[in-house]
């Protein structure tokens, strides 16, 4: 029997991987126990902190369920999730930047016609969203399916009150022939992360913060390019710096301008004060692998 210490180790768990038959999985695992190796030598771990990792990982698990990801929270609380995004999505110049999805999505929301009020009776500052679908050379994508959702003017989303009777700042809209789409909403407001569970604990003990900074999502779905999945963030919103899982980029921040009492771009008279965004969303062509020629 071989004697294993902490110079051996490593090499001969990734030789037991040898034999794996999926490439890709025998690349990731060999890769994983090697720096995983690699960082408890090089913290000199001790077995009082392994035990309470081990720990801290099974009370995330048990705090996981069909409603709520406690491990997607971790992930995205440690920047893994961007950077996972990050690597996955390099955008080409005159497409969107993309970044995650986060844990409030839901599948098929209620598809509503342009220029609808989505807010669903929720009080808040009126907020007017057109927006513009293209290709990176700028040509309009007509027919694209538009996701949006976002918070209330308390920081919470529809699925996370008891209150409401349907969805309520979320819906799906078409965009018209010349790529454009738009609709009537409330002002979202920063909000905190889910933090009463192990992963609130870690951001606690490293005196971190759990908000985000206010945004509103958008998920956009054509045929021929790949779905765009993005924020857009409120320009001077006191979080930006410092979001709670990275997912703020510079091209994504937008001033929402408050404007006066008259007649909005869709000839809405508002008798008082609103908000507006208007930005354009490129969308990244899917590129098909070249058929393989052989002589």
């Amino acid at each position: 029997m071989r004697q294993f210490d902490e110079h051996t180790i490593t090499e001969a768990v990734i030789e037991r991987l040898a034999k794996t038959q999926n490439a890709r999985l025998r690349t990731v695992m060999s890769a994983l126990v090697g720096h995983l190796h690699d960082f408890v030598r090089e913290v000199q771990l001790t077995e009082a902190e392994w035990r309470t990792a081990i720990d801290f990982l099974t009370r995330v698990g048990q705090k996981s369920d069909d409603k709520r990801q406690e491990f997607i929270l971790l992930s995205d609380t440690l920047g893994v999730s961007i950077l996972v995004d990050a690597i996955n999505h390099r955008q080409p110049k005159g497409v969107t930047e993309t970044t995650v999805l986060g844990p409030f999505y839901v599948e098929n929301p209620p598809e509503q016609p342009l220029g609808a009020d989505i807010s669903g009776g929720l009080q808040g500052e009126k907020l007017f969203i057109e927006g513009k679908v293209h290709s990176p050379s700028g040509k309009p994508v007509a027919g694209a399916a538009v996701d949006v959702w976002h918070s209330d003017n308390e920081g919470y989303y529809d699925v996370q009150r008891n209150d409401l009777s349907g969805p309520a700042l979320r819906a799906r809209f078409r965009t018209d022939q010349n790529g454009r789409f738009w609709f009537w909403t409330i002002m979202p407001r920063s909000y905190p992360v889910p933090h009463d569970g192990p992963v609130g604990e870690m951001l606690r003990v490293t005196e971190r913060h759990p908000f985000r900074p206010a945004h509103v999502h958008f998920r956009i779905e054509a045929p021929e390019f790949e779905t765009l999945v993005t924020h857009v963030f409120v320009a001077g919103d006191p979080y930006l710096e410092s979001d709670a899982v990275f997912a703020v980029k510079e091209s994504l921040i937008a001033e929402f301008p408050q404007m006066p009492p008259g007649v909005a771009p869709d000839g809405t008279e508002m008798k008082q004060p609103w908000r507006c965004l208007n930005y354009r969303f490129g969308l990244k062509p899917i590129v098909e692998a070249a058929e393989h020629v052989s002589c």
